[in-house]
């Protein structure tokens, strides 16, 4: 597999690089809202936990957004 990744162009490895993190970050965001849902319908302990998540969401998925830029564009 690594000599596979090591044919690509630099072009192609930072573009699949950045989906991969954009898809890890859509990934943990929406864990914290899922988490944050089952905080409000008790059946997680809610120790303040839900707000706390949902803006951990929507740090995740703005900062993702503001660091990689639109897809196919690397």
């Amino acid at each position: 597999m690594a000599a596979d990744w090591n044919n690509l162009s630099d072009e192609v490895q930072l573009a699949l690089s950045r989906e991969a993190l954009r898809r890890a970050a859509d990934t943990l965001a929406e864990h914290a809202e899922l988490l944050a849902a089952e905080m409000e319908q008790g059946s997680l302990s809610d120790q303040g936990g839900p707000d706390a998540l949902r803006l951990f969401a929507a740090v995740v998925r703005t900062t993702n957004q503001d660091a990689f830029g639109p897809i196919g564009h690397a």
